[in-house]
Formats: C-alpha cells, structure tokens, sequence
C-alpha cells in the first residue's frame, strides 16, 4: 500500500486536475517535507493509478495552451482511496529521522568533530522550526487538516531542538 497513491487520489479526489497541477501542488504544500514523492514519481504513479482505473483522465485544451490530460477519481479510485486510508492509518509507526545515520555513527570522530557535527544538526533544525513557523503564519488560509499537520511538524521539530540541546549537553559532559 502506498503513502504515495493516498496523496495523489487525495489531491484528486479534491479537485480533479492534471499531472502538472498535482506536482504544483505538491511543491506548495511542501509534501516532499513528510512524505518521499519526486516529481518523477508523480507522473509515473498518476499513469499507474488510470492503468488500475482508480482515476480517470479527459483532455482540456485551455486557449492556446497544448492538450493536458485531467484526472478524475473513478468509483474503484474511491474504494481504493478508502482501503488506503484505513490500511495506513492501522500500520505500525515508523519515524525515520535522516540524521540517526550520522548519529550512530557519531564515535567514529573526535570529541571537536563530534560537536562540529552536532552543531549541523542543531542548526538545520532552528532552520527547520524558523522555516515552519513562517510557512504556518502565511498559510492561516488552509484547511484545518493541514493546520493539523504544520502543528505536528512544529511539535516534531521543538522536540527534535529539546533532543539535540540534550545531547549536545552529554557529550560537553564527556569531555
């Protein structure tokens, strides 16, 4: 079952569109952020979904622009937009974190490496929380899912910034 598929018959699901107009929104909704989906992926998965028939697509031409294929959700799309939902949502939970690659790792430096490397981290996330902190004031338009999200990501990242203040704390202890 695939995260990837949720969010693309979600978007369609929303408003019917096209290829281009889901990677659009995907980039505007900073998707990419909390879910692995490239551009590559989406059209490749949009030709997957109406191969399956869980969407639809019609051509609309749109003044002097090319042809573009809109995707509709199909009745089918719809069942398997439900299954996903219920099917991810009871799935165990997984964070994947990018940096636990380099934390594991960490004994493998020096003491002045190790904080250097700490330091990174430390500042990729106060740029993460600076980051989307202003996303949240400028986005008070969007539905209260996507506050929810913001709101989630913002509690992830201030425990994210607690954690590595405390293990930044330890290993000035172990000097």
């Amino acid at each position: 079952m695939s995260n990837i598929d949720l969010i693309l018959l979600g978007l369609i699901k929303q408003q019917p569109q096209s290829a281009y107009d889901i990677q659009k929104n995907v980039k505007y909704r900073h998707i990419s952020r909390w879910v692995r989906i490239s551009e590559q992926s989406i059209y490749k998965k949009v030709v997957q979904l109406e191969t399956k028939e869980y969407i639809l697509s019609h051509t609309e031409k749109n003044g002097k622009m090319p042809d573009k294929a809109i995707y509709t959700i199909t009745e089918k799309g719809n069942a398997y937009f439900k299954k996903l939902m219920n099917e991810i949502s009871n799935r165990e939970l997984n964070i994947f974190i990018d940096f636990n690659s380099i934390i594991m790792n960490l004994n493998f430096l020096d003491k002045t490496e190790q904080m250097e490397i700490i330091s990174n981290i430390k500042n990729q996330i106060l740029k993460l929380k600076e980051t989307l902190d202003v996303r949240f004031l400028e986005r008070g338009h969007i539905p209260d899912t996507g506050k929810a999200i913001f709101r989630q990501q913002i509690d992830l990242v201030n425990s994210l910034e607690k954690w590595i203040i405390d293990f930044e704390n330890t290993l000035n202890e172990e000097k």
